[in-house]
């Protein structure tokens, strides 16, 4: 199986692009809405939670890992390289190549957590590869607990959005980073409010999904491990009503999201 996991059910977004491209694998998730958000942790618990999901998932039969939590990926990713034999995916390099193809004023925006932009590691990873480009991050700590709330649609969050992306806006780039799985299920409040026609937005969850397809087209050992042709599961270590909700609108169904 793939496994997948995140803070919460933004991650169900990488889950629904995994489905959509790779729909002969099975997936495992894991969305750990007790814990969310980890934008906001220190590092140190931030790793901690990032191995204790990537065990479950691996007891449970994972033989790939998709981190699909930003935060995790940005101070964890080379940690569970180390500790874990399994091959590990994370939504930040892929993203970070496409800002990169796409971005024709060579400056790109960053939205994410608090943790993601204080790593800095977008601004590394961009300036590592093309060091000509000029990158904007900004921190967006209330996004994600509105995203968990349900509130895609809300006029106070429309108003926080306008807040966050203004300093970007200002700065003109063409081309903005969604650097959290939960900021997809926001796109049509932020397209309107940075721009429309003149700014590009980067969705980490499709592009994530696009690498593990090319990874497993050229590394056929690995592929002949994972199960198809069987039943996704979802698992949270939360249950609510506003997740739900949140599932079903990704998926266009309804998700059985079974708690552990």
């Amino acid at each position: 199986m793939i496994g997948i996991f995140d803070s919460g059910v933004g991650g169900m977004t990488v889950a629904h692009a995994v489905e959509n491209l790779l729909p002969e694998y099975r997936v495992l998730y894991f969305g750990d809405l007790a814990r969310t958000p980890y934008g906001t942790k220190s590092q140190e618990t931030i790793i901690k939670y990032s191995i204790q999901n990537t065990e479950f998932l691996l007891d449970n039969g994972a033989k790939v890992i998709i981190i699909a939590c930003n935060s995790a990926a940005s101070v964890a990713s080379e940690i569970l390289r180390e500790r874990f034999s399994v091959p590990i995916f994370e939504v930040i390099t892929p993203a970070i190549d496409k800002a990169i193809k796409t971005t024709k004023s060579g400056r790109v925006g960053i939205i994410g957590t608090r943790a993601t932009i204080r790593s800095g590691v977008y601004e590394k990873k961009i300036n590592g590869k093309s060091p000509e480009l000029q990158v904007f991050s900004t921190a967006c700590p209330l996004l994600v607990p509105l995203v968990e709330e349900g509130w895609t649609d809300k006029r106070e969050t429309a108003m926080i959005l306008r807040r966050y992306l203004y300093p970007l806006k200002l700065k003109q780039i063409d081309t903005l980073v969604l650097g959290c799985t939960h900021y997809p299920l926001l796109k049509e409040l932020i397209q309107p409010r940075i721009g429309k026609k003149s700014v590009t937005l980067i969705d980490s969850s499709v592009e994530v999904a696009m690498s593990v397809r090319d990874y497993l087209i050229k590394n056929s050992k690995v592929a002949d491990l994972l199960e198809a042709n069987g039943e996704n599961i979802y698992y949270s270590s939360d249950l609510t009503e506003a997740a739900e909700t949140t599932a079903m609108k990704i998926f266009g169904r309804e998700v059985h999201l079974r708690k552990v």
